[in-house]
């Protein structure tokens, strides 16, 4: 080996957050992570990402918890160690685009509850649809990451990655993420991809974001890491592989000796590992942890489909008792993706691409009937694809009649501002904060349900059953 000036690698540790999200389906309880924050906030990570991606609706829907309290006890804790949260852009936490004023207020409540970094996303790489909360990251005193959503695709050049490193750049990031979501990024285009980006962006830290999906992470991990990746995501080895991250002591461990040994106590590291072991058993115990997803499939290589979107896929057909059209959908996936301009698969892109496609197999004609999904995405209203979309197609799937609609600007400046009626809305129904007001704004029922129960606990009246309109109470 060459030798190599001395260059610790950052760890950023995703246990709270991807690692659950990807294995348990993001149900891991704040009482569950307390008693070993304190320890955590020691170890020497980069960052923790604790909140944002599906975390805020998993604490709403099923773990009933206040996402923003989770927020601030996480930060009570993590005096030493940033933390960090995914935002999906203008989409914020959703799966459609928001006014800039609720981005704004949403990104600036964030930093103020507790978030020190903030790695933003766009389903599409469409960097219009980051600015707003660029912008209001920066304002709000906060670390911003933007995230390039990697996938496969004659557009995807590394002229392409050169080229956006170095409008990420100009935009004013604070540092670059690598977001492969679905493992499909090899070790040795690992190495070329991370080179085209520090020629493009050469003063930008870059962190790689990946998943064991396709068996390739920790390989590709050493040879981004040869070409200068600053930082690596890793999660505690009870929940990492599978289609979760590498394991951070595995890479720790990978990397003794060198000079990108990271900077962490790896007795630390081993005592997160310990603590987090007994849950991942009860979580194989009582079916949370579906040992099916801890092993390598690669075929996620050839249909580029997330683990996510395989599991939603598997769940529609099973419910149209046509499990046994799977290997048709996930071969019609790529070509509806081809029609569909190449966009990457990921939230909320995967979602709409993968019903499509199970739509396309089960009424035995393309396009015969489509998602408003699919026709916003063709109308504009996500942003632009990488490359135009099939026009036939996109005639079958909006008419004739609307070829005309399709709108090229960033679809939020279409958008009005919507504070004020989110904060009159959210308090007719239960909203006490401007937190609450944005918890609304994100999921409206699911925090209608939330507020209603929220109040239970205070009065021991379930609202849900209340007779308010008269007034009468069951006891």
């Amino acid at each position: 080996m060459a030798e190599v000036t001395k260059k610790p690698v950052g760890i950023m540790e995703t246990v709270l957050r991807d690692a659950g999200q990807s294995l348990i389906a993001t149900r891991m309880p704040i009482e569950e992570m307390l008693p070993i924050l304190d320890t955590m906030d020691q170890v020497g990570y980069t960052a923790v990402e604790c909140w944002g991606g599906a975390t805020f609706d998993s604490c709403l829907r099923f773990l009933h918890e206040d996402p923003w309290e989770r927020l601030r006890t996480l930060k009570d804790h993590f005096k030493h160690t940033p933390t960090q949260m995914l935002l999906r852009g203008q989409n914020i936490l959703g799966y459609s685009h928001y006014p800039d004023d609720v981005v704004d207020r949403f990104v600036k409540k964030s930093v103020d509850n507790g978030i020190d970094r903030i790695r933003i996303f766009d389903c599409l790489n469409d960097l219009r649809n980051l600015q707003t909360a660029v912008k209001a990251t920066k304002e709000a005193g906060a670390h911003a990451q933007i995230a390039l959503v990697y996938t496969l695709g004659d557009a995807y050049t590394l002229e392409y990655w050169e080229n956006i490193a170095r409008q990420i750049s100009e935009m004013g990031a604070d540092s670059l993420c690598i977001k492969d979501m679905s493992g499909l990024l090899r070790p040795f285009q690992a190495y070329e991809l991370v080179t085209a980006l520090k020629k493009g962006a050469p003063d930008l830290p870059i962190d790689l974001h990946t998943h064991y999906t396709s068996g390739q992470a920790s390989m590709t991990y050493l040879k981004a890491i040869e070409a200068g990746a600053d930082i690596i995501d890793c999660a505690s080895n009870p929940f990492a592989m599978g289609t979760s991250q590498p394991s951070t002591d595995v890479m720790v461990e990978a990397l003794r000796g060198t000079p990108y040994q990271p900077n962490m106590d790896q007795k630390l590291v081993t005592k997160v590992n310990d603590y987090f072991q007994p849950y991942r058993e009860e979580s194989i115990e009582s079916g949370l942890l579906n040992t099916k997803v801890l092993g390598v499939n690669t075929r996620t290589m050839l249909y580029q489909v997330p683990g996510g979107m395989l599991s939603n896929m598997i769940k529609q057909l099973g419910e149209q008792g046509k499990s046994d059209k799977l290997t048709e959908v996930l071969e019609e996936v790529p070509r509806v993706r081809k029609d569909l301009g190449e966009p990457p698969l990921v939230t909320p892109s995967s979602q709409i691409v993968g019903t499509q496609a199970v739509m396309n197999v089960l009424m035995g004609e393309r396009y015969k009937m489509c998602t408003q999904q699919t026709k916003d995405l063709v109308l504009g209203k996500y942003g632009q694809t990488i490359k135009p979309m099939d026009e036939a197609i996109v005639e079958k799937i909006i008419g004739k009649e609307n070829m005309d609609k399709r709108i090229t600007c960033r679809p939020a400046d279409l958008l009005e501002p919507a504070m004020d009626k989110f904060t009159k809305e959210a308090k007719e129904h239960g909203a006490e904060s401007e937190e609450d007001v944005l918890s609304y704004a994100s999921f409206p029922q699911v925090a209608t349900d939330f507020f209603k129960w929220r109040q239970a606990q205070k009065t021991g009246v379930d609202l849900s059953k209340a007779d308010t309109k008269n007034g009468a109470y069951p006891a």
